[in-house]
């Protein structure tokens, strides 16, 4: 098949098939449109009819998310077998006794993969060696394996594939980024040389972008391989109109640029999300008789810049106390509202007593408050004290987390406690969405990498960011072993320093120590005074990761409000004076924001 491949792909340009969700939609299908190879197999079917009668010589079978990872999302993982064996049937009734091309369309599972989410890589391997395992038991031509964000994710998939079949063809398409920084840091030729380093049969990119920009892309891919190239735009933006995603590009505008593609050297050219029949007709009519340019050895690339020669931004000083002082951070609690006044307030008082940090949390348990990025700003603007933002994945997806972390070091913002964050369920609004693309452990990967000066995809952001990762770590987990491989985990990311939950027990801290110690970072130990027994004991029972005590429990009991607030103090006092001979820094959680509280700590403290 591969010879077959590359003397179609010599005798003209191959015309691919367009959008098959675009279609099934139209007709009527919900997604995930995979299900309807079982359910609805005549608009499957009529769909790749429609393509072939446009023109099309290479079409796609309708598999793109047809992996147990994403089809899990849909109560569906159990159909995989089923579901792609249907799919290459129906391709192959489509195309009848005609020479088309069945390509098996693999695309990535559906979730991030650890460390930036929840699929292991071992997961996503298995999930892709099942599906391909199919396709090529029902015998297609060429495995397409396409809009892949990430190299990484493309390479398991590879590496399944050769590991069950070496002989197929491999069409390997990346999607890439509506931005002109893609071109300028030149990702697309240093993908194109990665994958032919892998082996791949032909490279190309696919999505996202319209005819317009791949273009330049495809221009960059064809000076860096020699090896056949595909592209499979959109037909521009979309929009959302009556809740659905459109394309309004005209048929013969795509058509358009399918010449220009020609003219650098693409073999293959179709279409993806929004493309349509007559996209492909408007596109095959214009390539009749039209061959791709001889492409001879790849010209000489001009290197984007290493992001080691980025400029590097100013970090923050608390990166420079780390190691050299004993550092105070105290969290302040956001108001429900616009008053911010007793937070600056605070932040004011704090300042006056040495405090090296201001923790301001993202909405803890799922409680709503005002955006963290706001806030800190205003208290290292206003007041001049720097701000450890609290950082959740809650509430963004990867592109809003990379967007406010870029917002947030634009305003000033350097410290970044990453935190995996509380479920919506528990909170002001139990019926809202929790995204959690990405845990904890994601997060502080996409700081390190901002801090080397890429984004998650690969591309330049053109500075390296000067973030401080601080992450969590608690003694008292309900699955210790897990904490502390998670701890390893966020240390080998990248991270700068570690907080734990609030402690009240020497032995505990000791423990925190310990496995800190093994990952050489600098400990800020929690500490929390408690103001009665009534606190003391909801911490206690209904805090994860809270342990007091009994004897300090017992003896809030026995005391009225006001010596119950005193001892809670003294208590407070007691231990981070111990604390302070064990651990590099102290995290202060006074009660309702109680700036005085935690000053009297830290009076004991500096004293």
């Amino acid at each position: 098949m591969r010879e077959r491949l590359l003397k179609m792909l010599q005798e003209g340009v191959l015309v691919a098939d367009g959008a098959m969700g675009t279609m099934l939609q139209r007709l009527g299908v919900q997604a995930p449109y995979e299900l309807a190879n079982l359910v609805q197999p005549d608009a499957v079917r009529q769909v790749h009819r429609w393509y072939i009668e446009a023109g099309a010589r290479l079409i796609e079978t309708n598999t793109f998310g047809a992996n147990r990872v994403k089809l899990a999302t849909h109560g569906a993982g159990h159909l995989v077998r089923e579901m792609n064996l249907a799919a290459v049937r129906l391709a192959r009734e489509a195309a009848g006794e005609l020479l088309v091309i069945v390509a098996g369309a693999v695309g990535p599972v559906g979730k991030p993969l650890a460390p930036i989410g929840q699929i292991a890589p071992q997961e996503a391997g298995e999930a892709f060696r099942e599906q391909l395992e199919v396709l090529l038991e029902a015998g297609v031509d060429v495995i397409l394996l396409e809009t892949f964000t990430h190299l990484d994710e493309l390479k398991i998939a590879l590496e399944q594939l050769r590991a069950l079949d070496s002989e197929i063809p491999v069409i390997a398409q990346k999607a890439f980024i509506e931005d002109g920084e893609t071109l300028a840091s030149g990702l697309p030729a240093q993908v194109a040389r990665t994958l032919e380093e892998w082996g791949v049969d032909v490279i190309g990119a696919n999505c996202v972008v319209g005819p317009q920009r791949m273009v330049g892309i495809l221009q960059a891919m064809a000076s860096a391989t020699g090896l056949p190239l595909s592209v499979m735009p959109t037909p521009g933006l979309p929009q959302y109109q009556r809740g659905e995603v459109a394309f309004e590009a005209q048929p013969d505008y795509f058509a358009q640029y399918s010449e220009q593609l020609a003219r650098i050297g693409v073999n293959i050219i179709g279409g993806c999300c929004g493309t349509t029949p007559a996209h492909i007709r408007a596109v095959a009519e214009r390539l009749q008789g039209v061959k791709p340019r001889v492409r001879r050895a790849p010209a000489r690339v001009v290197e984007a810049v290493k992001p080691e020669e980025l400029p590097r931004a100013e970090p923050s000083q608390l990166a420079g106390k780390l190691g050299t002082k004993y550092v105070i951070a105290v969290e302040l609690d956001l108001p429900r509202g616009l008053d911010v006044a007793k937070v600056l307030e605070g932040a004011r008082s704090l300042k006056k007593h040495g405090v090296d940090a201001i923790d301001i949390s993202d909405g803890a348990r799922a409680r709503l408050r005002m955006n963290p990025i706001a806030i800190s700003h205003l208290i290292q603007e206003q007041v001049g004290v720097e701000v450890m933002m609290h950082f959740a994945c809650r509430d963004r997806n990867l592109l809003a987390v990379q967007a406010d972390l870029l917002g947030a070091h634009a305003l000033g913002i350097r410290n970044i406690l990453a935190v995996t964050g509380d479920p919506a369920l528990i909170g002001d609004y139990p019926t809202a969405t929790s995204v959690f693309d990405i845990d904890s452990i994601g997060l502080v990967r996409i700081l390190r990498r901002f801090n080397e000066g890429v984004d998650l995809a690969g591309n330049s952001i053109g500075v390296r960011t000067a973030f401080t990762i601080a992450v969590a770590y608690n003694p008292l987990a309900y699955d210790q072993r897990t904490e502390d491989d998670r701890l390893k985990r966020k240390a080998a990311e990248g991270a700068h320093l570690v907080y734990t939950q609030p402690i009240f027990d020497i032995a505990v801290l000791e423990r925190a120590v310990e496995a800190v110690g093994k990952v050489g970072l600098p400990l800020l130990v929690g500490v929390l005074p408690l103001r009665s027994s009534r606190h003391a004991e909801f911490m206690h029972h209904e805090v994860p990761g809270v342990q007091i005590p009994d004897p300090i429990r017992k003896r809030l009991a026995e005391l009225d409000d006001a010596d119950a607030r005193q001892y809670g103090l003294d208590v407070a006092r007691e231990f981070a004076l111990r604390a302070q001979k064990m651990t590099q820094g102290i995290y202060l959680m006074p009660p309702f924001g109680n700036h005085r509280v935690a000053e009297a700590v830290i009076d004991v403290l500096t004293g």
